[in-house]
Order: structure tokens, then sequence, then C-alpha cells
């Protein structure tokens, strides 16, 4: 066969080729194409010598495919050979059993009847807990749930690596609370209480109650305190139950925290993810609970929520922790913190100063001397001394003013030394000082010879 024949062959032949199969044979990473195959299916036999490495070289080919294309098209004809063949090994000895990827199926969707997580962490752990070994890899067990149509598809889900995890290097060096709504199946609505540990995830202590308040806040942190020590560190929203410092008053939790010497902060308005763990507890805690028939009471709850932090505790492999562990042994492998120092009893003297001392102290700083002037008050009883209007009253208008200054007071005398007005010494940066009376009101001087 002429070489002619073979390139028109050739072209009819990959002109009616499906599109999957047009790989371009000038690039070193894909397959050769269906006409270098028909080429070498339809190789004369009177080839010239050497033809054959120059044929493997310019379409980059090996001379032992070139052999195994030639042979299949002696035994099954031309276009048995130019067919692509399968890649895929004859045995494959690390493949997933049949018996495992069914066992693997099954405990995803017990996992999820029993309102658990059921990714593929979870199905690994329950594995491994079973006391299986020779078990699949997280990637494998994703790729077999995604092809029984388990998985839903989710691209807008950020990455496992595009998280940054802050964790305090030892349990109770911080606490976390927060509280969720739940409604019974009469319809009330109550919340529950979960407490956290930072370091383990431990959940400390769970309790339900009617409404979001401060005694039960401090009920469920003491059950916490009398199991587990007293914390460093507790952490909070900006709640009125449990932190309302930022509201400008302090709280009855706060008040019993501080009392042992505990550190109360709280993460900034509006912004959740300061608690994402406590966060992301709740979402498990009602996953928990929508899988079981609903509580009637609070009592039945907190009969549910126990059972949740048993299981949360000591059963279910923490995806946050290193190491494949559950939040209890987490706990134990690391020894708490030490508890803090209780303040002294008895009430702890202020020595603070003053707004006075402090204004005093800073007009000292800034060297502001004595000094005496005599003014003539203006329309409205309005004196201009030291960069600041003083108002000392309407009827004192027209008036001599005598004024005495030093760095912490200042007083206005009339034209007999009779004390008007006597005012700490404003701080820098102030502009009006009024009399200090009620608008409208007015205050009368004694007379003299200059009424």
């Amino acid at each position: 066969m002429s070489q002619d024949i073979v390139d028109s062959v050739s072209q009819d032949f990959v002109d009616g080729l499906p599109l999957c199969w047009g790989m371009n044979p000038s690039s070193p990473s894909s397959r050769p194409s269906p006409k270098v195959r028909l080429l070498v299916a339809s190789w004369p036999v009177d080839a010239p010598r050497g033809s054959i490495d120059a044929f493997c070289i310019q379409h980059g080919v090996s001379r032992s495919w070139f052999y195994k294309i030639r042979a299949r098209a002696v035994v099954g004809g031309v276009v048995k050979a130019v067919e692509p063949t399968s890649t895929r090994p004859k045995t494959s000895p690390n493949r997933t059993s049949d018996d495992m990827v069914i066992l693997a199926v099954k405990i995803r969707t017990q996992l999820e009847e029993e309102g658990l997580d059921y990714g593929p962490l979870s199905v690994l752990s329950r594995l491994r807990r079973m006391g299986f070994t020779d078990v699949p890899s997280r990637a494998t067990l994703s790729r077999l749930f995604t092809q029984a149509g388990m998985v839903t598809a989710e691209p807008k889900k950020k990455p496992r690596s595009a998280y940054r995890r802050f964790v305090y290097p030892a349990p109770n060096c911080l606490w976390q609370i927060d509280a969720t709504e739940w409604t019974l199946s009469t319809g009330m609505v109550c919340v529950i209480f979960q407490l956290l540990d930072d370091h383990s995830r431990l959940a400390l202590a769970s309790l339900v109650a009617p409404a979001e308040t401060a005694d039960a806040a401090v009920r469920v942190v003491k059950q916490a305190i009398e199991r587990h020590g007293v914390p460093q560190k507790f952490l909070s929203d900006n709640g009125v139950a449990f932190n309302p410092t930022r509201r400008g008053y302090s709280g009855q939790l706060v008040d019993h925290l501080q009392s042992l010497g505990v550190t109360a902060i709280t993460g900034k308005p509006y912004k959740p993810t300061t608690q994402g763990k406590n966060e992301r507890f709740h979402r498990t805690l009602h996953r928990f609970l929508n899988a079981r028939p609903p509580a009637t009471t609070m009592d039945e709850l907190q009969v549910l929520v126990d059972d949740f932090d048993r299981i949360y505790n000591t059963q279910r492999e923490h995806q946050g922790l290193p190491g494949n562990i559950t939040p209890q042994e987490a706990w134990n492998l690391t020894p708490p913190a030490d508890p803090p120092t209780p303040p002294p009893a008895g009430p702890v003297p202020d020595t603070r100063p003053t707004a006075l001392e402090s204004i005093a102290a800073a007009n000292a700083a800034r060297h502001l001397p004595p000094g005496e002037a005599t003014r003539t008050a203006a329309l409205g009883g309005k004196i201009h001394i030291l960069g600041i209007e003083f108002r000392l009253g309407t009827p004192y208008a027209g008036h001599q003013i005598n004024i005495l200054w030093n760095h912490q007071t200042i007083e206005f005398y009339d034209h007999q030394g009779t004390l008007i007005l006597a005012h700490a010494m404003p701080p820098k940066g102030t502009r009006h000082v009024g009399n200090g009376l009620p608008p409208g009101s007015r205050k009368t001087i004694a007379q003299s010879t200059m009424s």
C-alpha cells in the first residue's frame, strides 16, 4: 500500500470518527490520534528500512506501541486496531472492596438517622471505633458517596484549608457560653444554654431554661465549675443575661465571675463569628434533636441534651481536634490551666483620681499659671477669659467682674469682692461653661453703687 493511499484512507476514516477521539498527536501528554493508529495498522509490508524509527520519532510514539498496534491489526483487522483501548489495569489490589463500600454507605445513612455529622470524616471515625484498621481515605469515601448520589454539591462552600482556627493552649484557659432557642411539642419556646471549653471542645454543662436570663446563666456556669474547676477567661456575647458591660453596666454573671477572679470578655457587637465554636455547637445539637421525637417538657428536653453531651464528649471524634480524638480525650491529654486568683474580700478602695483631680493635673501639666483680670460682662452676662466663654447670668450684663484663677479653679467676683461664681478650671479644649442654673432662671445680685 502506497503512502498516498494510506493518507487518503486515514483522512476519510478520521473525518467519520467521534469528536472525542480527536487527540492532538503533537502533544506529548495525549494518546496517539486515530489517524496515527490507522497509519500504523495500515503500514506497508515493503516499507524501507529505518522508516519505522523515523515514523515513531515524528509522531512521538514508542516502537513497542507501534508493534503492539501492528499485531492487533494482524489479528483483528485495521478497524479493530484503530479503536482506542481502555487503560484500566487488569488488577486493582488497592481498590476498595464492595463489602467496605456497602458498610460505609450504611454507616453514613445510620449517622444521618441518628442526627450526627455524617460526612466522610465522621464515617471514618465510626469505622475506626468499630475496630476496622484497613479503612478507605477521606477522599475515597467522598468520591464513593458522590458516585452513589448521596452528596449535594456546594460550590460556594469554603474548603477546609481556608479556615484558620485559634485554640487556647490548655483546658480552662477560656470557656465560651451561648444560648439557643428550641420549641417543645406543646409550642412552648425555651432556651438551651451550652458551655464549651475552647481548647478541648468539651461540653462542660448544658441547661434548659424557660428564657435567657442571668439566673439561668449563673446556674449553668456554677454546674460547670463544680465539675471542671474555674476558668481563667470567659467569653460571651453582649447579651443582657451574659455580659452587658458594653451597655454601661455590669451583670449578675459578670459579678459572679469577677468574684472568682475570672476575666469576662465579649465579642464585637453583631460579630457572632467570635463565638463561632459555640455557634457550630448549636448546629450539631439541633441536628441531634431533630432526629428524635420532640420533647414535651423541659425535663424531657434536658434528658435529651444530657444524652447529646455524653455522645459529643466521649463517642464523636471532633474534626476540629488533631489526631482523631474526642473532646474528652483532648481534655485528658493536657493538664487544665491553673485557676485565677480571686480578688481580696471586702470592698476594694477606689484609687482612681476624681474628675476635679484629673482636670487639675491636666491643667498643671500644660503649665497654666495663676492670674487675675477684670472684664465687663457682655450681653447675657457672658465673660470671655482664657479662650473660654463663661456665663454668669443676665443680671450681670454690663457689670465689672474681677476674675482670679489657678490651674485648679477659676472664680468671679463683683466690684465689692463678693463671690459670684466658682468653677473647677475646665480642661483644655473647653469653649463654653454655663452658670449651672436651669434655662430661663434669673439670679439676683447684691445692690452696689454702680446699680
